[in-house]
């Protein structure tokens, strides 16, 4: 038979989007969380059976199927599972009738395609920037694109203490570009684009990974079998030990 698997609390409350490890430790210090009805010790493991709360709030449930979703996020949606502090949110706009949270993210002011789950594990395997997990942008900014722009976006751009990848990146018109990045430095694009003295106008995610943008604004699908075979194939070999997970 085999053998369930043990998880650590803080852990579990991180995979499942909750919160970091280090605020579920404080939670759990404040006595703020219970496991099946008792606060437990720093440390403590879970089994999927078990019942954890925050706040007298149900945040695990026994093992069910798990939930992939894809959504073309509207501008002005923000890309958060607490509910408390923003209003225009993710979770409250899908409405979705079990707990789920975004895979990455899409800042306010940007559109397009975003996963959402409640699979904690496939969460890890492609939000890892070693892994070179594709996503691809269309981008419209404020004045016209010239070659020596493509060409610096496309070799790397000095933002936040580094240099972004090498990537591509393709003119569609006279102010409108593709990119498709491999890694998800924050505000990355934007950055670039204002390294090289232009302002982003409009910003969509159109393809991540194999899944295409196929949605109209605002609506949402479950991804079909065939779409989680080719992202299973994708992440088969993931690694889960390197973070970089903020998003455009």
């Amino acid at each position: 038979m085999e053998e369930i698997q043990a998880t650590r609390i803080n852990k579990y409350l991180s995979e499942v989007g909750y919160c970091s490890r280090r605020a579920a430790d404080k939670l759990i210090e404040e006595g703020r969380v219970t496991l099946n009805g008792v606060i437990p010790e720093m440390g403590t493991k879970i089994l999927p059976t078990d019942e954890v709360r925050v706040d007298g709030k149900l945040i695990s449930t026994p093992p069910s199927k798990s939930i992939y979703i894809a959504f073309n996020k509207p501008i002005g949606i923000v890309c958060t599972t607490d509910t408390t502090v923003e209003k225009d949110n993710i979770i409250d706009y899908i409405n979705y009738p079990k707990r789920i949270f975004p895979i990455g993210r899409l800042d306010k002011a940007s559109e397009g395609l975003i996963f959402l789950t409640n699979d904690g594990d496939i969460v890890n395997k492609i939000l890892r920037a070693r892994n070179n997990h594709e996503k691809e942008y269309l981008v419209t900014v404020d004045h016209e694109i010239t070659k020596e722009f493509i060409h610096r976006m496309a070799d790397g751009i000095p933002i936040l203490e580094t240099v972004t990848r090498e990537c591509y990146v393709e003119q569609i018109s006279k102010y409108t570009f593709k990119i498709i990045l491999t890694q998800g430095l924050n505000r990355q694009i934007r950055r670039m684009c204002e390294y090289l003295d232009y302002t982003v106008l409009k910003l969509k995610r159109i393809r991540i990974m194999t899944i295409k943008l196929d949605l109209p604004i605002g609506h949402w699908r479950e991804l079909k079998e065939e779409e989680m075979e080719a992202i299973h194939q994708l992440i088969a070999t993931s690694s889960k030990t390197h973070s970089d997970d903020s998003e455009e």
